[in-house]
């Protein structure tokens, strides 16, 4: 995939990446006119099943647009004209850049979804998805690079099968299902071409409720990297990207989920200064029950309850009906079954 016919003949294609940093560095790198940037943060928020294509647009851009403060018409307008642009350029071919953490591989499976359901064929679909650059001893992504780096990533370029597309659209369904069971099937995947897929399959799964304390595995970490005198969020974020095998979640993110511990009718967190805001300064310290519960002497969802997504699985009230089994390493049913209403 490096000689300069490869090279011109997928300048053509539509070029797909993860946001609006990845499209700048592809079109600075001479690799494409333009790309599509496929920004949307599908570890968090609802993405239920049983759904046709513009109404889980709505859903998505009404979690994001009450997240980030802005209008759910604009950004349900922006997945629009990005659904559009992918469809369009069907009769052609396409090149996904991506990388291997959770935020890329969830989208990496909603976009071969799609493709498979335009009839691609997938000997016109190329995939450059990297989890490690030389030189780098921490990659976090295609963002760190310099434009002249990015012509020799093509080295790791492949051209996708049909059971690639396949395993993408099955891992897709998985995500969305309003039963976790099918999980543990794409975790346990191996694929030359998804080689990352099944390691972020597994890494959300861990998002769920633990049976030893409650907490998700981000909720764990975020208490254990605050110290007894307290922390900065940034250094509190820093630490916790430092733990991650592949750090998928974004500062803004974080920060919210450290505001909902602090939230919680029985608070993990204690802020300075006080509110129901985190920043970058604000200053976190574990409560008291934010220590039991990180020793497991106590449970963050028996003590607050539960509202929170996983895919399409709405975990809602007292008792989660599914936990992250610690000694199984699985999602397992654990309590009556939610409201699964949108």
């Amino acid at each position: 995939m490096t000689g300069r016919a490869d090279r011109q003949r997928l300048a053509a294609a539509v070029h797909v990446t993860n946001g609006d940093i990845a499209v700048d560095l592809l079109r600075r790198a001479g690799l494409a006119a333009d790309a599509l940037s496929w920004a949307d943060v599908l570890h968090e928020g609802p993405v239920p099943g049983g759904l046709a294509d513009d109404e889980l647009r709505r859903v998505r851009a009404g979690f994001i647009a009450a997240a980030d403060g802005v209008d759910a018409g604009e950004v349900r307008r922006r997945f629009e004209e990005r659904d559009h642009i992918l469809a369009a350029g069907r009769a052609g071919e396409y090149v996904l850049w991506f990388e291997a953490d959770l935020y890329d591989q969830l989208q990496i499976a909603q976009i071969l979804a799609a493709l498979g359901g335009l009839g691609v064929p997938p000997e016109r679909v190329t995939l450059v998805c990297i989890g490690e650059y030389p030189g780098i001893a921490h990659f976090g992504g295609l963002g760190q690079l310099e434009p002249e780096q990015f012509p020799g990533l093509l080295e790791a370029a492949v051209p996708l099968t049909a059971g690639a597309l396949e395993l993408g659209a099955a891992a897709w369904a998985a995500l969305r299902a309003g039963d976790p069971g099918g999980l543990a099937a794409i975790a346990a995947s191996r694929s030359r071409e998804l080689r990352f897929l099944g390691e972020a399959f597994d890494r959300l799964s861990r998002e769920y409720p633990s049976t030893r304390d409650g907490l998700s595995l981000t909720e764990r970490r975020i208490l254990a990297a605050t110290p007894p005198g307290g922390a900065a969020a940034a250094a509190v974020f820093g630490r916790l990207g430092a733990r991650e095998a592949r750090p998928f979640l974004g500062d803004l993110w974080c920060f919210r989920m450290m505001a909902r511990l602090a939230g919680a009718q029985v608070p993990l967190l204690e802020l300075d200064p006080p509110g129901d805001r985190v920043t970058a300064a604000t200053r976190l310290r574990p409560t008291d029950a934010g220590r039991r519960v990180l020793r497991g002497e106590a449970d963050h969802v028996a003590l607050n309850g539960i509202d929170r997504w996983v895919g399409g699985v709405h975990l809602r009230g007292q008792a989660a009906r599914w936990r992250w089994d610690e000694g199984t390493e699985s999602v397992a049913a654990a309590g009556p079954a939610e409201d699964p209403s949108v």
